[in-house]
């Protein structure tokens, strides 16, 4: 039997035996958006809802995900979960295993702050990081094409880069590494300068546009950024949402994966020293299992991120951990398991 989890995790750990017994879609995605309201509640707040037993109240909670929320903020492991594990038990990972898989990680690569399109302070998003045991957190916001995530231009990051300058004196030896999330342009360009992305400690670079691009041409644009010497990590490789999801400026809707060569650009991840990001995010969970397993038998070295954009959703790591052990990934082959000195000498 598994041991007792947060209630958020719990409900993120049912969507994940229900996704591999093949559940139907929408029970699996009731679970998910149960996790994500859970996630945007205080602990005050929960306590309140689950003492005057106004959880239903909440879109996006029923009876059965209420049920399972109230057993694990108890500090049970729900019946639902239970029940699960056991049925599954041959062919999953152990709730167990998973938890010393995400212990052995020291810090997470993909993060967003308000400075682009997360909701809190640089310095909220590492004090949680600093709660979860990391021992730093690279700060990864939106490079200036994303205008719609209020992308940073090069004098805006420049700012950022003086701020945590500051924040780290402050925090140390917890170390908030410089970074973004760089979009990947069309011609497979990097949309930040190339000075600037030079200065930074770790440079994800991720596609966000024309995602329905014919398969070639999306195919040689991520070839082309994965070359780029100042690129460290591919994230979120096929764009997927598994889930619909809300954003600042509406909501989106779930979305296929873009259609790439994907052992070309595995390959040449290996050949130029670039991690596949294992993105943890709910809707996300991307790369696709049969993607996560080719990119492994290529050789591929993997970065588990949760491209937060709120302190709660730091803890999203598990979620990547759960899909790495399924498909076989050696800790050792994960970038983010190494000390700062030792990350930054690979990156």
């Amino acid at each position: 039997m598994s041991t007792p989890l947060p209630p958020a995790a719990a409900l993120r750990r049912i969507a994940f035996l229900l996704e591999r017994a093949r559940e139907a879609s929408y029970r699996i995605a009731a679970y998910r958006s149960a996790a994500a309201v859970v996630d945007g509640l205080g602990e005050a707040e929960l306590d309140r809802r689950i003492r005057t037993k106004t959880l239903t109240d909440l879109k996006g909670i029923g009876p059965k995900t209420a049920t399972a929320i109230v057993q694990a903020h108890a500090g049970e492991v729900p019946e639902y979960l239970t029940a699960l594990e056991e049925a599954h038990a041959a062919e999953l990972p152990a709730a167990d295993d998973v938890a010393a898989f995400r212990a052995a990680l020291r810090g997470d690569l993909h993060a967003h702050s308000d400075w682009s399109d997360g909701g809190s302070p640089i310095r909220e998003m590492a004090e949680a990081a600093m709660a979860l045991g990391h021992e730093y957190l690279a700060l990864t916001d939106h490079s200036p094409r994303l205008t719609v995530a209020n992308g940073l231009s090069p004098e805006r990051l420049e700012r950022q880069l003086d701020v945590v300058a500051e924040l780290n004196a402050e925090l140390a030896p917890f170390r908030i590494l410089t970074g973004i999330e760089c979009d990947i342009n069309v011609d497979g360009s990097l949309d930040q300068t190339d000075e600037l992305l030079g200065r930074l400690d770790v440079v994800v670079a991720s596609v966000h546009s024309d995602l329905r691009a014919p398969a070639a041409q999306m195919t040689e644009r991520m070839l082309a950024a994965v070359a780029n010497p100042h690129t460290d990590v591919l994230g979120h490789c096929t764009g997927r949402l598994v889930i619909g999801r809300k954003q600042r400026n509406g909501t989106q809707r779930p979305r296929p994966e873009s259609e790439f060569d994907a052992e070309a650009v595995f390959s040449a991840c290996v050949e130029h020293g670039t991690a596949v990001e294992i993105n943890s995010r709910p809707e996300r969970l991307d790369p696709p299992r049969r993607l996560l397993t080719l990119a492994l038998e290529l050789g591929c070295a993997f970065a588990i991120d949760t491209d937060a954009h709120a302190p709660g959703q730091l803890d999203w790591q598990y979620n990547g951990c759960e899909r790495a052990i399924e498909c076989g990934v050696p800790v050792d082959r994960v970038i983010n398991t190494r000390s700062a000195d030792d990350l930054l000498a690979w990156t």
